[in-house]
C-alpha cells in the first residue's frame, strides 16, 4: 500500500470515532427524561382538554373586571331571577346579580383557594414525609401515627371541624383544607424516600461523607418531584371540591363573596324556578375538577416509566 493510500484510510478511520460520539450525543439528547414526558404529555388528548380547561377558567378569574359591565355584588331586585339573555349572559340569581360576573370572579376564589391549600399541604407534607422516610425509627412512628390519626377521619368531616374551631371565613376553609390534605403528601413522599435511601447513589454519597441535608436536597427531594408533581395536580382539583363542599355548607367564603359553593346554597331553593342559577355553579365546579383530574391523568402517565410505551 501506498503513502497517499495510507493517508486516506488513516483519514475514513479517523472520521468514525467522532460520527459515533456525535450520534451518541444526539441520542442522549433525545432520551432526556423530562424532554421525553413533555413529548409523551403533548400526545395525551385528554390531558390536553383539561389543560385547555384550566387555562380557560385561569383567564376568566383574571380578566372578570374587563369582560363584565357589572360588579359582582351589584343587586337588581327589580330583575331578579331573570334567564339568561343578551343584557345578562348567565341570567340573574335571587336578589338579582349578574350570575356571570360572579362565576367570573368566583374562579378568582376557587382557584386560589386551590393553589394556597395545595401548596401549604405540598410544603408540610414532603417536609414530614422526607424526615419519616430519611430517618426512620421513632421519628418515622411519631409522624407515621400523626399521619394515621388525621386520615382516619373522613376529609371533609374534619375539615368542618377544623373550621368550627377556627370560625367560618374562607382564610380558615383554606387552611382547614390544607391540612386535611398533609398526609396524602406525607405518606407519599415517605414511600418514595423509603425506597431511595438504600439505593446505591445515596449509599455511595454516604461513603463520601456527605451531610444528611446535602443527601436529602441533592438526590432525594429531586427523584421524588414526580410523584409530588401528579398528587399536586390532582389535589387542585380536590382542593376545589373540598372549598365548595365548605362554602355550600356556609362555612368557607362568606356573603357577598362570589365562592361557587355559596352560590350552590343560595340557589337550592329555585332549583324549579331558576334552574341555572344552581346548573350554571354546578358546571363550573365539574368542569375545573375534571381539568386538574385530567392533567394529573396525563403527567401520571407520561411521568412514570411504567406507563410509557
Amino acid at each position: 500500500m501506498s503513502t497517499k493510500e495510507k493517508d486516506k484510510q488513516s483519514k475514513v478511520n479517523s472520521t468514525i470515532p467522532i460520527e459515533a460520539d456525535q450520534l451518541d450525543q444526539d441520542e442522549m439528547e433525545v432520551v432526556s427524561p423530562w424532554r421525553d414526558s413533555l413529548r409523551q404529555l403533548k400526545k395525551n388528548r385528554f390531558a390536553l382538554a383539561g389543560l385547555v380547561i384550566i387555562l380557560f377558567f385561569i383567564l376568566l378569574g383574571v380578566l372578570a373586571p374587563l369582560i363584565t359591565d357589572y360588579a359582582y355584588d351589584d343587586t337588581d331586585p327589580v330583575n331578579r331571577l331573570q334567564p339568561p339573555s343578551s343584557e345578562h349572559w348567565l341570567g340573574t340569581d335571587d336578589i338579582g346579580r349578574d350570575i356571570f360576573t360572579r362565576i367570573a370572579y368566583g374562579a378568582r376564589i376557587s382557584l386560589q383557594v386551590g393553589f394556597f391549600a395545595v401548596t401549604g399541604a405540598l410544603v408540610f407534607g414532603t417536609i414530614l414525609g422526607i424526615v419519616a422516610g430519611y430517618y426512620g425509627r421513632w421519628v418515622d412512628m411519631l409522624i407515621s401515627r400523626i399521619f394515621d390519626i388525621l386520615l382516619a377521619f373522613p376529609s371533609i368531616l374534619l375539615a368542618i371541624a377544623i373550621v368550627a374551631i377556627l370560625g367560618a371565613s374562607l382564610e380558615n376553609a383554606l387552611i382547614a383544607i390544607a391540612i386535611i390534605n398533609i398526609p396524602i403528601f406525607g405518606r407519599l413522599v415517605r414511600s418514595k424516600v423509603i425506597s431511595l435511601r438504600e439505593e446505591e447513589f445515596i449509599m455511595a454519597a454516604r461513603a463520601q461523607g456527605m451531610k444528611n441535608g446535602r443527601i436529602i436536597l441533592h438526590h432525594i427531594l429531586p427523584n421524588s418531584v414526580a410523584p409530588i408533581i401528579v398528587q399536586a395536580t390532582l389535589g387542585f382539583g380536590t382542593a376545589i371540591l373540598e372549598a365548595a363542599a365548605l362554602g355550600f355548607l356556609g362555612l368557607g367564603a362568606q356573603p357577598p363573596d362570589p365562592e361557587w359553593g355559596a352560590m350552590l346554597a343560595s340557589s337550592r331553593a329555585f332549583i324549579q324556578l331558576a334552574p341555572w342559577t344552581l346548573i350554571v355553579p354546578g358546571v363550573c365546579i365539574m368542569l375545573v375538577v375534571l381539568g386538574f383530574n385530567l392533567v394529573g391523568d396525563g403527567l401520571r402517565d407520561s411521568l412514570d416509566p411504567k406507563m410509557k410505551n
